[in-house]
């Protein structure tokens, strides 16, 4: 008769293991283990990062004595406009530019609008129409502004628009001093603006905007001109 082998047995690793030890887990397991901790703790940063935002953006205001070289507003409101020919009127800034106009939207259009005096108007105010967005703001003004040699500026806008335009602004300029001078919006001055669908919608999509901008600037990807003048040389 021929001699057979007999199989050896393989004991379960986990019969050896003292009583009492939990069960030694897969890598798949740690990591989907490792990744869900990862997950809830980015949404933690993210929720984190919203409330502080939404804090700052609250709770700006603009300066008591607000004085610069000179005047930018940002478009996207009347209210911003107004605000800032009303600086100018007080001797904030030596100039105004008004940046990203509509094409359409003519000098004339304007002044009545803001009820200012056509010689305010026409000796120190300039209207740009070549930004498209806030990028575009920023090189704008960041070219108006070393054209005429300033070195401090006073930025209108939003309050809510105002971190990820001074974030734009300092990217394309980071010499000159920007000094925020933020419109409060109608929506964010109720402590309770949370519950306002409207208000949230604004707010959310803002900083997820911001967190973009923050991103582009630090890996330049993604990164437009936002000028017409640079589309259209591009297009031909």
């Amino acid at each position: 008769m021929g001699h057979t082998t007999p199989n050896p047995i393989h004991q379960d690793p986990e019969l050896d293991r003292p009583a009492g030890l939990p069960p030694r887990r897969g890598p798949i397991r740690r990591l989907l283990r490792w990744g869900g901790f990862a997950c809830l703790l980015a949404i933690a940063l993210v929720f984190g990062g919203f409330l502080r935002f939404a804090d700052s953006v609250t709770t700006l205001k603009p300066p008591t004595e607000p004085k610069a070289d000179a005047i930018v507003v940002l478009t996207g409101g009347y209210q911003r406009i107004d605000q800032a020919v009303e600086l100018l009127q007080k001797g904030a800034g030596k100039r105004l530019l008004i940046s990203g106009a509509h094409p359409t939207t003519t000098p004339a259009q304007i002044r009545k609008m803001t009820q200012g005096s056509a010689d305010l108007f026409s000796c120190c105010v300039d209207i740009g129409y070549d930004a498209i967005d806030t990028i575009g703001n920023a090189e704008e003004a960041s070219n108006w502004i070393h054209a005429k040699g300033y070195r401090s500026v006073l930025i209108v806008t939003n309050n809510y628009h105002m971190p990820r335009s001074l974030a734009e602004l300092s990217y394309v300029d980071p010499d000159i001093e920007f000094i925020a001078y933020p419109v409060v919006n109608s929506d964010l001055k109720s402590r309770n603006w949370f519950t306002d669908p409207n208000a949230m919608r604004v707010m959310l999509a803002e900083y997820v905007k911001v967190l973009l901008t923050g991103a582009r600037n630090i890996t330049g990807f993604g990164r437009h001109t936002g000028l017409r003048s640079a589309s259209a040389s591009g297009q031909n």
